[in-house]
């Protein structure tokens, strides 16, 4: 079969570089997706993209699409011959609806009968055919942050689109999208080589972009910036400081790089690294330099689009503009220092953290109450150590209303910790000022001082309580309130430090903090709801760890809610997920579960009332476990913990084979299904074994 390659390429104005690493990997699966749903074979699919196209090659494409043969059932055969073996007319409308001959069709066995069997050959139709239908339902599907349209049928895309060039080896896929036609043209670089430019074939396409001054590849795209950047902070003795982010950002803003050394005045070099990286990197998106020692240098690297401009323009340009930039952080450092950051605490009563909740200083007391709650249930926090964490959270949202912060909101935490520093705060209250933020997204690095992370769950229960205590939930794809890396955040602080505390307590704790404000507060209620909420987050971050999801669901159905317990308990059956032990364990327990999970009873069992040996054996066997659980669990002694759980099977055994609980006698009855009942209550301290999947 003649296989071609396949070029597409979608020509905008300017995409948001944030866009462009997901617009292309939706572009290659769902084209991939197309493809298999169209029938159509291929060797490799490859996306690439600048700011102003998005590209889409597909290698060896084959030529027609693969046939179909499809069978459909229709008649029974009873119903479709008649006494003498005629065909019925139930037989000829089923034929006469496919489209197939009538003596085409065949007899075959369904499940218990036999049926009339129709087979039907879909001969597949030239790829340029099929193209044309399958391309503008790929480009109709890319999905953006934000969309515009532009033109008079109102399709939205990231920015407008200005061509489509769209080539099948050297035929030309004909198509309309948002008003415009596919055809064989491409533009070159905006300044440097505009065009329009004829293409013959896909690999035609590659030598007139790179004649043209477009450099397509976005991994040869970064290759270029580095190694420009590196040589011209090299040029000036200094180091490149490199942000991958802000590397992949800059990527997607030029098509032509070309790296230009800067300077700014040194007196600037005052303010705080922080500040100096943020206003490059984040604002004006520039690299900054360092010396050998990490020193932030005078000198940054801008990269320009424009390469036939003039170096010193450009130079002169980016230097006034960060030169201003470094001026008024200067200026609001200057001011900002002229109180202790104290006296920033009391202005956070006029700046509100939601309107049924208050304002962000009643959220920081709120906070030093919560810090205090976790500590009492800590019993090796240090007096010292709480009194820093309460401290800190007085302090942790002070510096939201200084002058820095408020121009440069990304250095919230970042300006507390500093201005803690200058106002003689300890080093420890300092940081966890700056530690409370954590994580602040996926991969980011959690507080690792104690008062920093129980500042960090205080600050993070108190948004989840408040939120779900006035019905603020998160719903598919909208999370406005960021609940779930509120949730995830939460659970990574409470793992990194052991924190074996109670979910259901914390949650219940901070609920009751707002029940003055919301006077008609269910709190018995939100905390059944956050608590599924976080069982949900907790699913998530321990598959995403690697365990099995039976494991994972077994462990969440335990009475324990301690999230390090927890973790301990999965890591533990992990291990021994072909243990004999395991197994004999589950056994008993699903026994027990079956007939203790029919009452609703939580009686205690009273001896007087057992009769029969099996059992008092399994009662007095019971006793026994229970006592060693409570010193096994304390010490976290998991493997004793199975030991007694499975020795249990001997004795569960036995009372099934030689007591019938459902007895007619109600008292006899129910005293029998409370030892169960609190069987089943001893083996939920480890997991609900019932869930875990055994091989047959």
């Amino acid at each position: 079969m003649i296989m071609r390659d396949l070029l597409l390429e979608i020509g905008t104005e300017e995409i948001p570089a944030r866009f462009m690493p997901a617009a292309l990997e939706q572009l290659q699966e769902r084209a991939a997706r197309l493809l298999a749903e169209y029938r159509l074979d291929y060797a490799r699919i490859k996306t690439m993209g600048t700011p102003r196209r998005l590209v889409l090659q597909i290698d060896n494409l084959a030529a027609e699409q693969k046939s179909l043969r499809e069978k459909k059932k229709g008649p029974s055969r009873e119903a479709a011959f008649d006494e003498q073996g005629n065909p019925t007319q139930a037989a000829r409308g089923f034929a006469a609806k496919l489209g197939v001959p009538l003596e085409s069709l065949e007899i075959e066995v369904v499940g218990k009968g036999e049926y009339l069997v129709a087979v039907k050959e879909i001969q597949g139709e030239p790829t340029l055919r099929v193209l044309s239908t399958l391309l503008p339902g790929l480009i109709k599907s890319l999905a953006f942050p934000k969309t515009m349209y532009w033109e008079a049928s109102k399709v939205r895309f990231a920015r407008p689109i200005r061509w489509l060039l769209c080539l099948y080896g050297e035929d030309t896929v004909s198509f309309s999208y948002a008003g415009l036609d596919s055809g064989q043209q491409t533009w070159g670089h905006r300044f440097l080589a505009p065009g329009p430019f004829a293409v013959q074939n896909p690999d035609h396409y590659y030598t007139v972009l790179a004649e043209n001054k477009v450099l397509l590849d976005p991994a040869a795209r970064a290759a270029e910036i580095r190694k420009q950047a590196e040589q011209a902070a090299a040029s000036a003795g200094v180091e490149l400081y490199l942000d991958p982010a802000l590397l992949e950002e800059v990527t997607y803003l030029v098509e032509s790089p070309c790296a230009v050394l800067c300077s700014f005045p040194e007196s600037f070099l005052q303010l705080p690294r922080d500040v100096l990286v943020t206003t490059m990197q984040s604002h004006q998106r520039y690299f900054p330099t360092r010396d050998e020692s990490g020193a932030i240098r005078p000198y940054f690297v801008a990269i320009s689009n424009n390469s036939s401009a003039p170096e010193e323009n450009i130079r002169s340009g980016n230097e006034k503009v960060l030169k201003a930039r470094l001026a008024d952080a200067d200026f609001f450092y200057a001011e900002d220092l002229k109180a202790p950051l104290s006296d920033y605490v009391e202005a956070l009563k006029s700046v509100l953290f939601q309107e049924e909740l208050g304002t962000v200083y009643e959220k920081t007391n709120r906070m030093m109450v919560l810090v205090d709650f976790l500590s009492q249930r800590l019993p090796a926090v240090k007096p010292e150590t709480t009194r820093a964490a309460q401290r800190a959270a007085f302090l942790s949202k002070a510096d939201l209303v200084t002058h820095m912060v408020g121009e440069f909101p990304e250095l919230q935490g970042i300006m507390g910790q500093e201005y803690a520093r200058i106002s003689g705060e300890s080093p420890e209250v300092a940081r966890a000022i700056m530690e409370h933020y954590r994580p602040r997204f996926a991969g980011d690095e959690l507080p690792q001082t104690l008062p920093g992370a129980l500042v960090s769950i205080a600050d993070k229960l108190d948004h989840l309580a408040g939120c779900f205590a006035i019905g603020i939930r998160p719903s598919g794809s909208q999370d406005p309130y960021a609940l779930r890396r509120q949730g995830l955040g939460l659970l990574q602080v409470i793992l990194e430090h052991d924190i074996r505390v109670s979910i259901r307590e914390m949650m219940g704790f901070a609920l009751e903090l707002f029940r003055e404000r919301l006077q008609d507060l269910d709190v018995e209620e939100r905390v059944l709801e956050l608590t599924d909420f976080t069982w949900h987050r907790a699913r998530y971050y321990f598959q995403e760890k690697g365990f099995d999801y039976d494991l994972v669901e077994a462990v969440l159905h335990s009475s324990d809610d301690r999230i390090p317990d927890l973790e301990r308990r999965l890591d533990f059956l992990q291990q021994k997920r072909a243990d004999q032990h395991l197994a004999d364990a589950a056994t008993a327990y699903i026994r027990i579960a079956n007939l203790a999970n029919q009452t609703a009873s939580r009686e205690e069992v009273r001896e007087s009332l057992l009769r029969e040996p099996a059992e008092k054996d399994l009662y007095e066997k019971y006793r026994a476990a229970v006592e060693q659980l409570a010193v096994d669990l304390t010490e976290n002694n998991l493997e004793s913990v199975l030991s007694s759980l499975s020795g249990l099977k001997k004795e569960v055994d036995f009372f099934f084979d030689e007591v019938l609980v459902m007895v007619k006698e109600e008292e006899l009855r129910s005293n029998r299904l409370a030892l169960l009942a609190q069987l089943q209550n001893l083996y939920l301290n480890l997991a609900d074994l019932s869930r875990i999947v055994f091989p047959s």
